[in-house]
């Protein structure tokens, strides 16, 4: 018999007739001829009142008891559960986390899953019963048997988690209200439903998913190779499939104590052309990866920098094979780059450039540098540590970095070829890999995913600030000193970029680093990194806090020319000029200013036929 693992929110147990109809959808499978383990949060009908009760009681309850009363909220959805089922002729038994052997971290309100005892569920499931399982909470110990619960995602993970051990044909989430879409359709109305989209690209769209699937709970999916069916609801309407791209560990304990960093990756194919002093106005990265994609020259990171005045630096990579025609077209279009916003700056009194400025753009080429990144899950918002911590291993082997690229799910520095060994021996120690997680890109041409189209969704995240540090020095561990002590303050940074150009100050070059925040953080890490720029001897500390971050996610953008021209494009058109840029392989997000961020999304998912009105992949099929 194939064995499903089914969660259903809380919408689904919120009054007696929603649980019975939940519990004839479960009859409904097992007559089909599947086993069922079915997960299932408290009645917050239940619940908030007794947290009211404790939160009279005392203003300060302790954590453990506050376990304790959530934990038996979930008994009584359980027990209400499998009573439903028992009176439909189903055979079924409710078990409690620490019945099961959930076993967690020894940490109450927040734990982390350790493992799971599967021999009881086992012993149920070969006896014909359903098992209705709490998912909210486990024991940190077998011995103690102390109540833990799983705090924010924990329903989600620990139904992943059992997907994983019991090895599960799938997981199908119940959600009840939210479904997947190619963007937040309150935003986007003509936003479609997802067929089908893959761990990595559902972690970089937190901000889409974040209402449907918690990131812990994808993290474990893609770690353990779990296929998940995410529905809104009990009906045969479309569902979204959530499918993992990496082989599946092997290791069943220590569940969500993996070590956050899975392999190195170094990419020796790459060469990168900067373009400094360009004219920091809308259109201008659309004219510059137009041209690049008419020649079908396939670009990998994409950093757009801040800088002082109204120039930037642009900068990006693509093969050494291809450099001699990218480093053509850039010749080209510089005099027209120049000459076409001259013209425009005489016209726009918001756009002026400043006579202390040089008026020529600069072309650097740089066929020296290798990309060497570190793979992981929860790379920037969740673990903040480890990309301090992955600057601070180059800078303690004396190497410098010329380039960041930040995703979810790795971290990408751009540094000399001639460092390239050093490098790679000190993150492997570092981080603890071993040979067979070492990972070379070849200059294979990827054909995997042409049949996908190259954007799977768009997402709008209003919530974060810019800060940047001018005129901070060009010199080796930098980086490290500046994101150390906001690791240090569990302070999560998303985008990093520093500019291309060197400006010389009393004798120093110096860059500026700008990065993307939580608002919330900003006052915090201002403060936090009042120090650090102080005996680093940098420029002032910039914030701008009315910005939104427009990001275009899929698997499908691997290999194809021209994706990354069609979102500037879309924007330029809009007349939305783009502060910041940052790439990862199947990621391309822009910072906006906040007001536009809205037409901005609409933009994007307009321009990659995500309506389902056009058919977009002719356009880059190579």
């Amino acid at each position: 018999m194939t064995l499903i693992i089914q969660k259903y929110d809380s919408t689904y147990v919120a009054s007696i007739e929603t649980i019975q109809t939940v519990a004839q959808h479960i009859c409904q499978t097992t007559q089909a001829g599947n086993s069922v383990v079915v997960v299932v949060p408290a009645m917050v009908t239940i619940t908030n009142p007794w947290i009211e009760f404790a939160d009279e009681i005392s203003a300060n309850p302790k954590s453990r008891e506050r376990d304790m009363l959530l934990a038996a909220g979930e008994q009584v959805s359980i027990a209400l559960l499998t009573i439903a089922l028992q009176e439909l002729g189903q055979s079924a038994i409710s078990l409690t986390g620490a019945q099961i052997g959930m076993v967690t971290e020894a940490e109450h309100t927040c734990a982390r899953l350790l493992h799971i005892q599967t021999e009881r569920i086992k012993r149920h499931l070969n006896d014909g019963q359903v098992v209705v399982v709490t998912g909210f909470q486990g024991i940190g110990s077998t011995e103690e048997l102390e109540i833990t619960t799983l705090g924010r995602g924990g329903l989600d993970t620990s139904a992943v988690a059992l997907a994983a051990v019991l090895q599960a044909s799938r997981c199908e989430i119940y959600t009840g209200t939210f479904d997947l879409f190619t963007a937040d359709p309150r935003i986007v109305p003509d936003a479609q439903l997802l067929d089908e989209i893959t761990c990595d690209e559902m972690l970089e769209l937190a901000s889409l998913g974040g209402k449907v699937l918690h990131p812990r709970a994808v993290e474990m999916a893609r770690k353990y190779g779990v296929l998940l069916v995410v529905r809104s609801s009990l009906t045969d309407a479309p569902s979204t499939r959530v499918i993992s791209s990496i082989p599946k560990s092997p290791c069943l304990q220590g569940l969500e104590i993996a070590r956050p960093v899975e392999a190195v990756e170094v990419d020796t194919t790459q060469a990168k052309v900067s373009l400094l002093h360009v004219p920091d106005y809308p259109g201008v990265a659309a004219y510059l990866f137009s041209e690049v994609a008419r020649q079908e020259l396939d670009v990998d990171l994409i950093i757009q920098s801040i800088h002082t005045g109204n120039t930037n630096d642009i900068a990006f990579s693509v093969s050494k094979s291809a450099i001699e025609r990218a480093e053509v077209v850039a010749d080209m279009i510089i005099p027209n780059l120049h000459t076409q916003w001259s013209v425009i700056s005489k016209d726009d009194s918001n756009f002026q450039l400043s006579s202390s400025e040089p008026q020529k753009v600069e072309l650097m080429v740089d066929r020296q540098i290798v990309k060497i990144s570190i793979i992981g899950v929860g790379m920037m918002a969740r673990r903040p540590g480890i990309a301090a911590q992955m600057f601070a291993t180059l800078a303690e082997a004396n190497i410098n970095i010329q380039m960041i690229s930040t995703s979810d799910v790795r971290v990408s520095c751009i540094i000399n070829a001639a460092d390239c060994d050093r490098a790679i021996a000190a993150l492997c120690q570092t981080f603890q890999v071993n040979s067979s997680q070492l990972l070379s890109v070849t200059n294979t041409s990827n054909q995997l995913f042409l049949d996908t189209l190259p954007v799977r969704g768009v997402a709008l995240d209003c919530n974060q600030a810019r800060l940047a540090i001018c005129d901070v020095p060009n010199q080796v561990g930098v980086a490290a000193k500046l994101f150390e002590p906001l690791a240090q303050q569990n302070i999560s940074v998303d985008m990093i970029v520093q500019s291309g150009r060197c400006r010389v100050i009393d004798g120093v070059p110096t860059r500026d680093i700008a990065f993307t925040l939580p608002q919330m953080d900003v006052g915090m890490a201002r403060l936090t990194l009042e120090k650090a720029v102080s005996d680093l001897v940098c420029g002032e500390i910039v914030v701008e806090p009315a910005i939104a971050k427009v990001s275009a996610v899929g698997i499908g953008m691997i290999g194809r020319p021209g994706v990354a021209a069609c979102m500037f494009e879309a924007l330029a058109k809009r007349q939305i000029n783009i502060q910041m840029i940052a790439t990862s392989e199947i990621s391309i997000s822009c910072v906006v200013a906040e007001h536009q961020g809205t037409l901005a999304l609409q933009a994007i998912h307009a321009a990659f036929g995500l309506s389902g009105l056009q058919n977009i992949r002719d356009r880059f099929t190579s």
